[in-house]
């Protein structure tokens, strides 16, 4: 997904149909959504005395860890952001139910301190340090905001940091450092979601290590534009290239946990980080391990070679395997959280270039059948989803895909009424160039069989489909566009204007080169409206506009699924994973 929660615990984590299938969280675990070290108002978050272990706590992810920058855009995705939700400290954290918390182990308190122009102050506390020593604080922000701010460019006018995303970033004109406990800064615009900057998406990186290997005497003295662009050069490259896998002197720590072993494609160690400004965590050591199928994990828990399974990615085995190992002590729980799973279809193709084919596309993939089949077992109340902004049950929330129900008739009658006609081997065709399509992505058994639905179901509308499996698909082609349609899933914080990257014309996670001036627009409002009413209607506007150019169909809210054995409080939080909470982990037995 390319990026995103203390009782005793029953066995199902929802109740049963027939089908097997589950609800939702049941209430002793939708209990565990909540912080053990929030307060009563949900609104702060501060690390909680817990016993301190010399446990080593396997758990076990869909894919691997690759990189410790998740803001580049060739290395954004969910899994990294599993890792790093322990390693990097930032102004805000959420729980599991998505509330925004304040980090008092780090911050003071943030401050809206003018509306016209919005100002915010950012203020750190006292003696807050990376595992290394160095301060954390302003130059760190001064960082984050230089490398996605999107101002910064190449001799050719391309974003010279390769951010995956600059929304909010780019709405802030100045940031200035007040000592280093203090950061002041002042938007350009009016950007409502502002608590969603600095550090909800793990992007406060060691601004004292760039320095030093880049020779930049002070990053604050650097400008987006118009200054030494020499130096900002310098920056740039090491941002984008030099934090991928794991270096430890390049890597150092400012939450809970610092990476102390990597594995490449298999697995990341962490372990406590005494340098930490919070409460020490419970267990020693986490090791996170990528194990793709999701079998495989419920049995590495079933024989104690894991005692956590994470799953972004639902699969009906899996859990019918884990809700009967119950009796061996180990917790199942599912709910639906803030991704969902889509196919993009990319713009430079010069089949997808035609709206006729890529209505039929829409038209033929029925979402319904592939819900049934691979969501509703693991859980029952899973429908399509009908948007690309909204979540069902959000307010705004509109079925603007309705109309796309898997009729292979309609869009064969699409394609033959836009000039194509059907070849000798059923598949429609014009001008010489068949209709068939690669469908791209990784290698999780519930895609592969999603793919495998989708061929069928097009197959009668004279479209062919091709399977295109591969294991680096989020870390390598995506984000170079390299596909026909894209099969994953969108994971987000509780804001909406991360959006905008993904929708609006040249955004930094735009991989499908899709542009219409009235998305621009909409988005453009929506994300700096104040007036909430107003913001929802220019996104609902975006969603429409977006469904009727056919370029991005939603299947279905993904459900995520986590299972545990010999720990008091496990909850899998839709942006951040099953390790949001992992500094609060104690033994249950």
């Amino acid at each position: 997904m390319a990026v995103g929660a203390s009782l005793v615990l029953t066995a199902c984590g929802g109740s049963t149909g027939g089908d097997g299938g589950t609800t939702g969280p049941s209430d002793d675990i939708k209990a565990m959504a909540k912080a053990k070290g929030e307060n009563d108002a949900q609104t702060e978050y501060t690390s909680p005395e817990v016993t301190q272990s010399s446990d080593t706590i396997t758990v076990s992810t869909d894919n691997p860890f690759t990189a410790y920058n998740n803001s580049a855009a060739d290395a954004n995705n969910s899994y990294n952001t599993f890792a790093m939700t322990q390693v990097l400290s930032g102004a805000y954290k959420l729980d599991g139910n998505n509330n925004v918390l304040l980090d008092k182990d780090v911050m003071e308190g943030v401050d809206l301190t003018s509306t016209s122009p919005q100002v915010v102050t950012w203020k750190i506390k006292d003696g807050v340090t990376w595992s290394d020593g160095a301060p954390w604080g302003c130059k760190d922000f001064y960082l984050t905001w230089l490398s996605q701010t999107g101002k910064s460019k190449t001799a050719d006018g391309k974003d010279l940091f390769l951010a995956a995303g600059t929304t909010g970033y780019e709405d802030i004109s100045k940031v200035e450092c007040k000592g280093n406990n203090e950061v002041v800064t002042t938007f350009e615009k009016s950007y409502p979601d502002y608590k969603g900057l600095f550090g909800v998406s793990g992007d406060v990186l060691p601004a004292h290590i760039v320095e030093a290997q880049t020779g930049v005497a002070d990053i604050t003295k650097l400008l987006p534009v118009g200054g030494d662009q020499a130096a900002l050069e310098k920056v740039a490259e090491f941002w984008k290239t030099k934090w991928n896998g794991f270096t430890k002197d390049l890597m150092p720590a400012s939450g809970a946990y610092m990476i102390t072993a990597f594995e490449q494609n298999n697995s990341v160690t962490l372990e406590r980080n005494p340098k930490y400004a919070g409460k020490p965590g419970g267990p020693a050591k986490i090791v996170l391990r990528g194990i793709s199928d999701q079998v495989a994990q419920a049995q590495a828990l079933e024989n104690g070679e894991v005692q956590v399974n994470s799953m972004a990615q639902p699969d009906v085995n899996a859990a019918d395997r884990l809700r009967g190992l119950s009796s061996q002590g180990v917790k199942f729980g599912a709910s639906n959280g803030l991704s969902f799973e889509h196919l993009d279809l990319n713009f430079k193709n010069p089949l997808l270039a035609d709206i006729a084919v890529r209505k039929a596309f829409f038209q033929c993939v029925n979402r319904q059948e592939i819900v049934d089949k691979l969501v509703k077992p693991v859980l029952e109340d899973a429908v399509p989803l009908g948007s690309l902004s909204f979540f069902q049950g959000e307010d705004g929330y509109k079925d603007v895909y309705a109309d796309y129900k898997g009729d292979a008739a309609a869009a064969k009658k699409s394609l033959t009424d836009a000039g194509y006609t059907a070849g000798s081997d059923g598949i429609m065709a014009k001008g010489g160039q068949r209709v068939s399509l690669k469908i791209s992505h990784t290698d999780i058994p519930r895609r592969k069989q999603t793919v495998e639905l989708i061929q069928s179901q097009c197959k009668n509308a004279g479209i062919e489909i091709k399977d295109d499996t591969d294991s680096n698909f989020l870390d390598t082609r995506v984000s170079q566009g390299d596909y026909d349609i894209a099969l994953f899933a969108w994971s987000s914080a509780p804001f909406k204007s991360g959006q905008k990257s993904i929708y609006s014309t040249g955004g930094g996670q735009n991989w499908s080169s899709y542009s219409n001036p009235k998305v621009d627009a909409a988005y453009t409002d929506a994300v700096g409206n104040l007036d909430e009413a107003a913001a929802t209607k220019s996104y609902q506007e975006a969603d429409a506009a977006m469904a009727a150019d056919a370029y991005s169909l939603p299947l279905f809210n993904l459900p995520q699924m986590w299972a545990w054995k010999g720990i008091d409080s496990v909850y899998f939080q839709s942006y951040n994973g099953t390790l949001w909470n992992a500094n609060e982990w104690v033994k249950s037995q």
